[in-house]
């Protein structure tokens, strides 16, 4: 029996964000998704718009694992993952031994598959770049609604990732800050009405 898919849905139950009061609870699961979409919409961003010519699928089924070894790990809040030098190299061996893990329940002829999902290698570089944008623009959306909420605990998480995000200069991004991002503060009403 392979259990892959049965233990790797359980990124439902690994909730993000531990360190910090949120109004509303996000799990892993939820944000792999929400990755994966933004993702996509940044490849074809910058297909259409920037001359790429990048696999919007192959980069939205990376975005959507790329936090599958936290099924095994949880997730670390990046302050403590990135505080030295010391505890991201141990952090990085114990991603790569979840991954491992999570191999071992898939069978044996779908491992490489996987494997190039679950651990990209330098031919997705420029995917993992997508996923890398979009994983910190799903953060700054998680900032921009819990402000919203009248939340201020994330006040300088969204200063910290507005710099971040204008430090990967990459114009698909800047496009979609420009174009998308502020409809993530509205309301229901407010999204309703063209």
């Amino acid at each position: 029996m392979a259990h892959f898919f049965a233990y790797i849905s359980r990124v439902k139950l690994i909730e993000r964000w531990s360190l910090m009061f949120s109004v509303r609870k996000e799990n892993v699961a939820e944000h792999s998704l929400q990755v994966g979409m933004i993702a996509h919409g940044l490849a074809l961003i910058k297909n259409k718009y920037f001359d790429g010519n990048i696999n919007a699928d192959r980069v939205t089924t990376l975005a959507m694992y790329h936090d599958a070894s936290e099924v095994i790990t949880g997730d670390l809040p990046t302050p403590v993952k990135y505080s030295n030098p010391t505890i991201k190299e141990a952090y990085k061996a114990i991603e790569e031994n979840a991954i491992t893990n999570l191999l071992s329940f898939l069978p044996e002829d779908l491992v490489e598959d996987y494997q190039t999902i679950l651990d990209p290698g330098a031919e997705d570089a420029e995917a993992m770049k997508l996923v890398k944008a979009a994983d910190t623009l799903c953060a700054y959306i998680k900032c921009l609604e819990e402000r919203a909420l009248g939340n201020n605990e994330f006040n300088r998480a969204k200063a910290t990732l507005e710099a971040k995000i204008r430090s990967y200069r990459m114009p698909e991004v800047d496009h979609f800050m420009a174009h998308y991002m502020n409809s993530f503060s509205l309301n229901l009403d407010e999204l309703s009405s063209h």
